[in-house]
């Protein structure tokens, strides 16, 4: 017997821990196995997605086919055997199998000789994508209703003649007891289930596009997802909150892009009481600077009057909103923002403002609700409203579950596999050197600074109502979204007041970015962001959202050569006509790392009528020097110390240091 070994006090006890899980010899060794087995199978694929908008068909879609990979799966598997028609039949299958299934059996006049032909297929294609995962891990990926019988159409082999009766036995049951659409159905959401492992939303789920709530349902259901929250989260996360300016400010956005099925169809919130305070306060006013953005199909359902109500209620909020961000700008000094109360700025006779020395004439000065001796105090009926529809933000029950989701999975920067993920920027000086922002007492940069903005950004979740604590991370929150260089935002102002009341002249509503924007071609910059967050090396990059990369204009989405990848490309319909491209995704696997530039959708119908896909171009621009394993990766590195730790409780047995449980 070896001799016993002299433990620490805190060694013993988190040994006698963990002999409740693991209480013999036997049970722990087992367990090394297991985890040493899973070590050396290939790495998982990564799915990155930024920038989504709202835009949820295309999100949904792009999800789908996982930015191309369950295609590329069968042209693996099926590409000498199937034509390039039948491949993308079963593709649009597997994206959207219910609606496909429905159309396939007004069209199809064997439905029987369909489905057997059809399962065979799936079941090869699930079989395929499971080829690199644990068979434990396989079970728990398929869907729980059809678990045993997908289980056991994998794992027969067909070549032994009992075992291909037994398999032709379970379809032809299937297709007699009327399951084989819900059979298809659970292959299908297996198939894409194990064709990717985890995924990535590098921020802005929020704004501009239709539905964000229908993408957070669809995130809220994933298998594995983190979210680095961008400056749009940030929006909407600190409006659930109960940050009066952020739900101005959305309303503000929602409303000027026309987009208000996600406030009011989506979250349950009435805009009643804006409405009926614009009509009345702003019936007689000049609303011409808040015309909406009317585009397509749009322009044509909307009556005058209808157009006439959205501008008065554009134009109410947004006075309310200038108000509120001139308040928190008083009440907060050390943000730096003085140069932003425009308010003040205006001569209210004259019909001017003065900005940079500069006289202006205003667009639009008819302010029924201002006050010029105190621009900045809300009229009795204006808090009346903010403060309405500020509670009806905080009592919609699906926007609060959202947030919390985005809470609980979310953060302001992630670090995974060698790769660090972040929406915005990490704030630079011109010579690059990182800035430091004197927020809370304490001079912070980088790194630290972003740990400091997400801990101000959870107490304004989490801290008691009414502190001055909570209300402290809720106008900070109000900073990230808008302030000076924030992390999220990235520029030097943000110019809704110009845009609205001044013409585009001598750069007024121009919004400088910050250094970082410039100076991430290099690549000594990109290792010393890099650097700063505890990453070095050869594959290591930064994943980046945001901005739109022009690809129209030759820009590549790949800088500091080969760093740093931008993967805002355009997701969103606003901004197609700037990018040129509808995004970009990135897919990492145990191969390579690549990006994937992609086209406008055409839409779900067409997809399911006309097998339509997402037009993809995918660029290797990494590749690993030999197929990656799971032991090299963040994971395996976790696996690797529980093995240590049963390596050390296996010693513990032999040397009597921790007795075995002994069975009744």
């Amino acid at each position: 017997m070896k001799s016993r070994k002299n433990y620490k006090p805190e060694e013993l006890h988190y040994l006698q821990l963990l002999a409740k899980q693991y209480p013999t010899v036997q049970a722990a060794g087992t367990e090394i196995v297991n985890l040493q087995a899973i070590l050396n199978l290939p790495k998982g694929t990564e799915h990155f997605i930024s920038d989504i908008h709202g835009e949820y068909e295309a999100f949904q879609h792009i999800l789908n086919s996982c930015s191309g990979v369950i295609k590329e799966k069968l042209d693996e598997l099926y590409g000498n055997s199937l034509s390039r028609r039948d491949r993308d039949e079963l593709a649009t299958l597997i994206y959207y199998p219910e609606e496909k299934l429905e159309l396939i059996a007004k069209e199809t006049e064997d439905m029987e000789e369909w489905y057997r032909i059809t399962i065979h297929r799936l079941i090869g294609l699930c079989r395929h994508v499971a080829g690199k995962y644990t068979r434990s891990k396989v079970r728990k990926a398929l869907p729980k209703s059809y678990a045993y019988i997908i289980n056991e159409l994998m794992n027969v082999n067909q070549e032994e003649q009992e075992k291909k009766d037994y398999y032709e036995n379970i379809v032809t049951s299937i297709i007699d007891t009327r399951q084989a659409d819900d059979v298809i159905t659970a292959i299908a959401e297996a198939i894409k289930r194990l064709a990717v492992d985890h995924l990535h939303i590098v921020g802005d789920i929020f704004d501009r596009g239709p539905r964000a709530d229908i993408v957070m349902d669809e995130l809220c259901e994933h298998h594995s997802v983190d979210i680095q929250w961008g400056n749009h989260d940030i929006l909407w996360m600190g409006a659930a909150r109960g940050s009066r300016t952020l739900v101005a400010t959305v309303l503000s956005n929602s409303i000027h892009y026309n987009n208000l099925d996600v406030i009011e169809t989506g979250y349950g919130i009435s805009l009643r009481p804006l409405s009926i305070f614009a009509n009345e306060v702003y019936k007689d006013c000049d609303t011409s600077c808040f015309n909406v953005k009317l585009t397509g199909s749009d322009a044509d359902e909307y009556t005058e009057k209808d157009k006439l109500l959205s501008a008065r209620m554009y134009k109410a909020i947004t006075i309310i909103l200038f108000k509120l961000e001139g308040q928190k700008i008083l009440r907060r000094p050390e943000y730096g923002m003085e140069d932003r109360l425009l308010l003040n700025m205006i001569d209210y006779e004259k019909g001017t403002i003065t900005l940079n020395g500069k006289e202006y004439e205003l667009l639009d000065c008819d302010f029924p609700t201002i006050d010029p001796k105190n621009p900045y105090e809300l009229t009795e009926d204006e808090s009346h409203v903010i403060d309405q529809l500020t509670l009806s933000f905080k009592q919609s029950e699906k926007l609060q579950k959202h947030v919390r989701f985005l809470y609980s999975k979310g953060g302001l920067y992630k670090i995974q596999n060698g790769n660090l993920l972040y929406h915005g920027s990490i704030p630079m000086t011109e010579e690059g050197e990182l800035i430091s922002f004197t927020i809370g007492g304490k001079e912070r940069s980088g790194r630290e600074f972003l740990d400091y903005a997400e801990q101000l950004c959870r107490k304004a979740s989490y801290d008691r109502i009414g502190t001055p604590e909570k209300q402290y991370g809720l106008d900070f929150m109000w900073w990230l979204w808008t302030g000076r260089n924030s992390p999220v935002f990235g520029r030097d102002r943000m110019t809704t007041f110009e845009r609205r009341f001044l013409p585009d002249i001598d750069d007024v509503w121009v919004e400088p970015k910050n250094a970082y924007y410039t100076l991430y071609q290099d690549p000594e910059i990109c290792d010393k962001v890099l650097k700063e967050f505890g990453l070095n090396g050869p594959h290591c990059h930064i994943i980046n959202g945001h901005v739109p990369v022009k690809a129209k204009k030759g820009e590549s989405p790949i800088k500091g050569s080969g760093k740093l990848i931008v993967i805002d490309g355009g997701f969103c319909k606003a901004y197609q006509p700037t990018s040129g491209i509808a995004g970009y995704t990135l897919i990492f696997d145990s191969h390579n790392i690549r990006i994937v530039s992609h086209q406008p959708f055409a839409g779900r119908h067409d997809a399911i009528y006309h097998n339509h896909d997402i037009a993809n171009d995918a660029l290797v621009f990494e590749r690993m020097g030999a197929r990656m394993k799971i032991s090299e990766t963040d994971q395996g590195r976790e696996l690797q110390s529980q093995i240590d730790d049963l390596l050390a409780l296996l010693e513990a047995y032999r040397n009597g240091a921790v007795p075995e449980a002994h069975e009744n």
